[in-house]
């Protein structure tokens, strides 16, 4: 127990820090015995921004050719013109347009919502999450395809 070190390894959080700055880290972590060191250094560039439903013009997307022949895709045409608001999605995932696969859609184009009623399904990490509406109002556009891979901020549909 005489052996043990009652000070801080200065040189070892100098290496540390060195490390982060040559690999462009933000953060690391040592655990040695009953000792552990982190080391991070706030970069502003690095920090994510987190927007429950951000607002922004709709951005025409970019279709795979084996969706082509979808119904979902003739409405993806459309956004251009379409105001109204956007919904983004809240996580990275997969978005389904039913409860289960066979069931009828949540919503299609021109379906009324009420603030607050599910309009898609997003699975995450085995997790099936319930994205509301935010408002009411009309289905201008469905943007992504059922079972479709989305990302955090990707717009998901639009409503009037």
């Amino acid at each position: 127990m005489a052996d043990k070190k009652t000070g801080i390894d200065q040189e070892l959080i100098r290496d540390l820090a060195n490390i982060l700055k040559d690999t462009d880290l933000t953060e690391i972590e040592v655990e040695q015995d009953d000792l552990r060191i982190r080391v991070s250094r706030n970069s502003q560039s690095n920090q994510p921004v987190y927007a429950p439903y951000p607002a922004y013009a709709p951005q025409p997307m970019a279709q795979p050719l084996a969706a082509a022949a979808s119904p979902v895709v003739a409405a993806q045409a459309e956004p251009a013109v379409v105001n109204g608001f956007t919904l983004t999605s809240p996580m990275v995932g997969t978005a389904y347009h039913s409860p289960a696969p066979g069931s009828p859609a949540f919503i299609e184009v021109g379906s009324i919502v009420k603030e607050g009623q599910t309009v898609l399904i997003i699975e995450a990490m085995k997790t099936m999450n319930q994205i509301p509406a935010p408002r009411s109002g009309k289905i201008a556009a469905i943007l992504v395809s059922d079972a479709a891979p989305v990302e955090f901020g990707e717009p998901l549909l639009i409503i009037e």
